[in-house]
């Protein structure tokens, strides 16, 4: 189950944006080009379905329909998402149009569709959004008692996963107050704990035999809680003792938590995965594999889509990655352009030639006066 296409109009960085997405996305372009506000496309539907979400929230929690729509957006001034999603039973179309009330400011809903292999399942707004204009404070996808049709779409959509994982968030002996499911790591720990021991011995058991490439002296990886009841992730390292030490999450390297928590997020269950620059604090040869690592736990998981953003071109060397598996983000006047890889001409040549993405895209995603900050000065 995937995200197949993605058609966008006004949104954050995008006047226009129509790509197809496939289980693999690497999202390649320069700081500040757009490539968290892309993802944040799929979190946005994300909080559109989840149980206490909705219209109203999702946008509030972006600042407003302002803070959300393109700078360049011109007269017609509607933010536009407009999606395909591959399902089990079927290919799935949903499109949402909104705006803001001119007197209240609050989102309302210009269009909502869903169609499903083509079929019109639903469009608003309807007679009776027209009778009742309130009704167009809300999506219909976010109701249980008018999504019954599409809901597999709407449960599709909350399965979404975000993960940034922050070592300092995680070493916070105070980090899972009042947090549940933080995509930036203040619960990490205390997720882990919540899965049940079978589930949890056997994905440490995978995460520790990975973690001792990675860290040469780590020997062995377990959970367990203090006397508070608070969990700790717990190594052993292999030095002049015998017996080696014990060290806790507190010890751990940024790079070791970070991989720890990449690694927990592939093994865990959900749906598309979206993920910022899985390269950072890791090791160049750590990075390089970690494409191949994904597509061998990805296919274990019936094909888990995951979409990630990177500036790394070690990351990017990996042979196996697809020319249709990398989206291009470049700047311009009229904002951020979303290119397809196999639809660029000159990609698509460079690569038959033989060099690796990192080779070809890297370079087209610089920017291009990066040098000029060799004479930074006093």
């Amino acid at each position: 189950m995937r995200f197949s296409r993605l058609t966008l109009r006004n949104w954050r960085n995008f006047n226009s944006v129509d790509v197809e997405l496939q289980h693999r996305v690497f999202l390649v372009g320069p700081n500040a080009s757009g490539k968290s506000n892309f993802l944040d496309v799929f979190r946005f539907l994300r909080d559109l379905a989840s149980p206490d979400g909705g219209l109203q929230k999702a946008v509030r929690q972006r600042g407003g329909v302002s803070r959300i729509r393109s700078l360049a957006a011109t007269r017609r001034s509607d933010v536009t998402i407009d999606t395909e999603v591959d399902l089990e039973d079927a290919t799935w179309r949903y499109a949402l149009e909104f705006n803001q009330d001119s007197k209240t400011r609050r989102p309302v809903v210009k269009r909502e569709e869903v169609r499903r292999d083509g079929e019109l399942i639903l469009g608003r707004p309807d007679q009776a959004d027209r009778d009742d204009p309130e009704r167009l404070t809300q999506t219909h996808l976010e109701q249980v008692t008018t999504n019954r049709a599409f809901r597999c779409v709407a449960e599709f959509f909350a399965s979404v996963r975000y993960y940034h994982i922050v070592p300092q968030l995680v070493r916070d002996p105070e980090r899972s107050q009042d947090r549940h499911d933080d995509p930036y790591g203040s619960d990490f720990l205390e997720r882990i704990a919540r899965t049940s021991k079978k589930t949890r011995n056997a994905r440490l058991r995978r995460i520790e035999q990975a973690l001792k490439v990675a860290v040469p002296q780590l020997t062995e990886l377990k959970l367990e809680k203090d006397e508070a009841g608070r969990p700790h992730l717990l190594g052993r390292y292999q030095h002049w003792r015998a017996r080696g030490s014990w060290q806790s999450e507190s010890d751990f390297s940024d790079g070791t938590l970070r991989l720890a928590g990449l690694l927990w997020s592939l093994l865990d269950k959900g749906g598309p995965l979206l993920l910022e620059e899985p390269e950072l604090s890791l090791h160049p040869e750590i990075v390089r594999h970690i494409p191949a690592m994904m597509a061998r736990v990805l296919q274990r998981k019936k094909k888990r889509q995951v979409l990630l953003s990177t500036h790394s071109s070690d990351l990017l060397a990996d042979e196996g990655i697809a020319p249709d598996e990398v989206l291009l983000f470049i700047p311009g006047g009229r904002g951020t352009e979303v290119r397809s890889g196999v639809r660029d001409s000159e990609v698509s040549r460079l690569l038959e030639s033989g060099l690796t993405v990192a080779e070809v895209v890297i370079p087209k995603t610089s920017p291009r006066q990066a040098g000029q900050l060799s004479l930074f000065e006093e």
